[in-house]
Parts: structure tokens; sequence; C-alpha cells
């Protein structure tokens, strides 16, 4: 069997057998295949595709070609979530403790962010002293003892994809939606959990920007977790507008403790009961997503899942008694003319917030954890001139890009007359 062969079946349109699969994918982990090889792969596969079968045995030896997190010493059913990412979505910092006060294990590893959509490690580690780098047995000590753990990706885990995506990062070949459902579900496999809920988002602000591709990704996902053993459902959510008020690190931990404290916003707040309930019920602690929904209500309001989570800061050695870091300066963005906010591009907001220092745009790049934007207005508001729509959190070493991120942010903003059109937060949920 030779890789050039296997490049020009693809090519060509023709299916991939599995022994073919596992050649390439086992021969360039083991640097037997090499990268002009799998870039030419790749592009065969962004043109012609990958059938259901081919993406879920791709997916099974990307899952395979690196650590297995073993959750078998968890006691109950461990349910994992994933969001295809967005504009101030800190989902996973309410819903991991309102699911675990269900009775749910949640055993999470989480990233880092890159751009404009923030990570829930990075927003963790705004928390002062709380450690996202934690040993294999203390993690898995911690769920059971309270239920909940959420800590930093290991290094060794499906190593597959850390070369692939390298690499159709710079080939022009990162939209495609067979490599995108086997790089999310190989992450998500490998770190164990028994089951799978995905947040799948479209918008301005999500990497898919229209509902139909979302929903493609979302079926694939599907399928894929389904196929390989786990059950697995999507929800499909709008990023039409930032998720929330606050986007920036410590400003999003602070708006997930408002809402674990019964006071966040409303369309956050929905969001995360929806996922909740439907984890709650694949957790086999409702009969229904509908009941998980309702449960989920019941425990964010007696302040059990703001417990939780208070005993997930302590575990990993952290604080909410000391402040988190806070922005030196603050400048308030006001609106040009009086009217109705009639949409706000996500992506833009992202966009400022990382010229203000809150997100990376590079891997290497530093974070400031204390900047970020709290949004004034959002879609439906009245807004009068003058007014605020936003204010900027920003330090010095920043200072020099403020003007280019509040005109940045004028522009995310489209104001008129008429009512409205609000793009309901939830589209469709998917479980097969």
């Amino acid at each position: 069997m030779r890789a050039c062969d296997i490049i020009a079946r693809k090519r060509d349109g023709l299916e991939h057998s599995r022994e073919e699969l596992e050649f390439f994918i086992s021969g360039y982990v083991k640097g037997d295949i090499g990268d002009e090889q799998m870039a030419a792969w790749l592009m065969a596969v962004y043109f012609q595709g990958l059938n259901r079968e081919e993406t879920q045995i791709l997916t099974d030896f990307m899952m395979h070609s690196g650590d297995i997190i073993d959750l078998s010493g968890i006691q109950g059913i461990v349910v994992d979530k994933h969001s295809t990412g967005g504009v101030g979505d800190k989902t996973t910092l309410v819903l991991a403790p309102l699911v675990a006060s269900a009775g749910v294990p949640v055993a999470k590893l989480s990233g880092r962010g890159l751009g404009f959509t923030g990570g829930t490690i990075d927003k963790l580690e705004a928390i002062p002293g709380f450690q996202t780098s934690i040993p294999s047995e203390q993690f898995l000590n911690q769920v059971n003892e309270i239920g909940l753990a959420v800590a930093g990706q290991t290094a060794s885990l499906v190593l597959a994809d850390k070369k692939m995506y390298a690499l159709r990062d710079i080939t022009a070949t990162v939209e495609s939606i067979p490599l995108i459902s086997s790089s999310i579900m190989s992450k998500k496999l490998a770190s164990g959990a028994n089951r799978i809920v995905l947040d799948v988002k479209f918008g301005s602000g999500a990497f898919m920007q229209n509902k139909e591709d979302a929903e493609l990704l979302a079926r694939t996902m599907v399928n894929i977790g389904n196929g390989l053993g786990r059950k697995t459902v999507a929800v499909l959510s709008s990023m039409e507008e930032p998720l929330g008020y606050a986007v920036g690190n410590a400003l999003e931990v602070q708006e997930a403790i408002d809402t674990l404290q019964g006071h966040g916003p409303a369309d956050f707040t929905e969001l995360c009961l929806t996922l909740a309930g439907q984890m709650i019920y694949l957790g086999d602690k409702a009969a229904s997503a509908e009941d998980g929904y309702k449960l989920a209500e019941e425990l964010l309001k007696s302040g059990a899942a703001m417990k939780k989570f208070e005993q997930m800061v302590t575990a990993q050695g952290g604080s909410l008694k000391l402040a988190m870091a806070q922005a030196k300066y603050q400048y308030e963005v006001l609106a040009s003319q009086s009217g109705v906010v009639q949409s706000i591009t996500a992506r833009d907001i992202g966009h400022a917030s990382m010229l203000l220092g809150a997100g990376r745009e590079t891997k290497a790049s530093a974070i400031d954890l204390s900047a970020g934007i709290v949004l004034k207005k959002k879609v439906g508001d009245t807004v009068q001139q003058g007014e605020p729509l936003a204010v900027l959190y920003y330090n010095d070493a920043y200072a020099h890009r403020v003007q280019d991120a509040a005109d940045e942010l004028r522009q995310a903003y489209t104001i008129g007359h008429a009512d409205a059109h609000k793009e309901p937060l939830i589209w469709k949920i998917i479980s097969e």
C-alpha cells in the first residue's frame, strides 16, 4: 500500500477502505508519511468529501492516535459537553456545576482560546489560585468526591489531530465538514465520557455562518458519536449576537457567577438550562430532556448549582473571596443615533475585545484576563443618541488600540426605527 495511491483515490472521488485510512493516519502520526502527502490528501478531502462510514472510521483512528482517558473509575454516567465556540460563550462555567448538582458526574477537559473565541481554561484562570493543570488521579478523585472537575487537555490526547489541524490551518482546508467533525469528535471520544451533548452554533460570531451548514455539522457529529457507541445529542443555537453581555475572561466569570446566583442574562440562562436538560436526561437523572430542564431550573433557583461551583473552585485551589483582576481603564462607546438595535455582528464584538487584549491573535500570544467588553444594549433594545452601547475595559499595554476597538464596536451595531427581528436562541435539537 502506498500513500500516493490513497491520495489519488480520494482525488478521483473514490471511497477509502478501513485499511487505507488506518495505513494513512497511523503512518502520518509515526512520521512515515510526510506533511506534503497529508496536505495533498486533506485538499482532496476538502473537494471530494468523506462519506458517513469514512468519517466515522477516520474519527476512530484519530481518537486512538494518542492517550484515551479512562473514566471507568467514576461512579455514574459521565456526560460531556462541547461548544463549537462563539463570543461571550462562558457556558461551561454554569453548565458543569448545574449538571453536577443534579447528580450527573462531569469530568471535563477544556481548551484555551484562540482569536475572538474565548477558552474555558483561560476564564477559570481568572479566578485567583484556580489550578487547571491537575494530576489525573486528583481529577478522577475530585469527580467522585464532588461530582465535578474541569481541567486542561493533556498534550498526548489525539496526536493525529494536533498534527493535522496545524497543517489544515496553513493549507486552507479547515472548512471541511468531515474534517471538522472528526477533529471535534475524536477529542470528545478520547476524553472518555459515556455520553455527549454538542452546542453547535450558527451566525456572525460562529464558525458556521448559516443554519444549514451548522445542521450538517451537527448531524455529522451526532452520527459519529452514536456510530462509535456514545449516545450524542446536538443543540443548534444562535450566535448572531454575543451570548450574554460580557466578553472577556474575568468579566465572563463574573457574569457566570451572577447567573449561578439567579440573576444572569436571559439568553445565557436559557442556553444553560436547555443544555443542562439534555445532559441531565442523558445522565439518567430525568425521564426526559424537558424534565431535566425543569430540574435544572430548580437547582439554579435553590443555589445548589452555585454551591457546586464553589466546591469545584475550592477543590482546585481557587478562591472566590479574592478579587479577580480588574482593568485599569474603562471607555464608554456612545450611540451616534437614536432608535432600536436591529442587529449586532458578534464577530466584530469578538474582534474588538481581542484588540483590547482579551483574546489571542496567535497561539503564542499572551492575554489580559481583565480586559474585555460589557454590552449595554442588545438586539431589540431602544437606545438614545449619546447613550452607552458598551463599555471597553483595558490596560496600558493596549491603550493605543482603544479607538480602533471602539470604531469596530460601533460598526457592529445596526440601529434603525423598525421593530427588530430577533433570531430564536435555540433553533433545533438533533439526536439521530
